[in-house]
C-alpha cells in the first residue's frame, strides 16, 4: 500500500468487533451455552465465526437455524434470546482479544493528535465493558453503540452523529472497519473508509466492497495519510 493514499483525517472512527477485537471466542461460548440450555447441539467457534457481524440478535437467529440467511420460529427466538443475553452479560470480555498491533496503533494515533471514536452495532451494555476489559475504553473521545441512536450501520447516522458531536466535518473524517456494513455507512456519510481483511464479513473478501484502502494491521494506518 503506497503512502499518501488518503488525506490526513482529523477524526478516525473505529468499528469494534472484527476490527479492534476478536470477540468470537466470547460469542461462540455464549451461543453454545444457549444451545445447550435449549437442548440442542453446540456449533463451535468456527461455525459461529461465519455468523457474526450484524448484532447479537441476528447471531441468535442464525444459531437457531444453523445458517446465515433465514428466520427461526418466533417462539424459538423469544425463548433463546434472553438465555444468550444473560450468558453474554456474564462472560463478555473474558475470552475476547485485541488483534495484533491494535493498542500500539491507538496510542500512537492519540499521540499524533487525531481524535478517535468507536462506532459499533454492539449494544452499549456490552460495548463499554468489552472496551474496558481489553484496556482501550479511554482511547476514545466518543463511543456510539448499536442502541445509542434509532438506526445503526450500514445507515450513516452513527457516523454523522459522531462527527457532529465531536465538531468535525465528514470530509475530515475516516472510518476504519472490516465489513461491507462499514463501507456502506462510510460512503453514505461522506467519510473515507479503510478496511482490515481479518474481520467478520461472512467469508467475502472485503476488497469486493471497494474501500479506499485495505491494511493488514492498524499499525499501517497512519502510513496511508498524505
Amino acid at each position: 500500500m503506497s503512502a499518501g493514499l488518503l488525506k490526513k483525517p482529523q477524526l478516525i472512527l473505529f468499528d469494534l468487533d472484527g476490527t479492534l477485537v476478536d470477540s468470537v471466542p466470547d460469542l461462540a461460548f455464549c451461543v453454545d451455552g444457549m444451545m445447550q440450555q435449549l437442548g440442542r447441539p453446540a456449533w463451535g467457534e468456527s461455525r459461529v465465526r461465519e455468523w457474526v457481524g450484524n448484532g447479537v440478535e441476528r447471531l441468535v437467529q442464525r444459531a437457531l437455524i444453523g445458517q446465515l440467511h433465514g428466520e427461526p420460529e418466533e417462539s424459538d427466538y423469544q425463548q433463546a434470546l434472553p438465555i444468550f443475553m444473560a450468558l453474554y452479560r456474564q462472560y463478555n470480555g473474558q475470552r475476547s482479544t485485541l488483534y495484533a498491533g491494535v493498542k500500539v496503533a491507538l496510542e500512537h494515533l492519540i499521540q499524533g493528535s487525531y481524535t478517535l471514536a468507536c462506532v459499533t452495532n454492539k449494544a452499549d451494555q456490552f460495548t463499554r465493558p468489552l472496551l474496558k476489559a481489553l484496556g482501550i475504553h479511554d482511547c476514545f473521545s466518543l463511543i456510539t453503540s448499536g442502541d445509542t441512536l434509532p438506526r445503526k450501520k450500514p445507515d450513516p447516522l452513527p457516523l454523522l452523529h459522531s462527527a457532529e458531536q465531536l465538531g468535525i466535518s465528514p470530509a475530515a473524517s475516516l472510518m476504519v472497519g472490516d465489513s461491507s456494513n462499514d463501507v456502506q455507512a462510510a460512503r453514505a456519510a461522506g467519510f473515507d473508509i479503510v478496511c482490515v481483511p481479518y474481520g467478520y464479513n461472512h467469508g467475502v473478501d472485503i476488497r469486493a466492497s471497494e474501500p479506499d484502502a485495505v491494511i493488514e494491521s492498524l499499525e499501517q494506518l497512519e502510513g496511508l495519510f498524505e
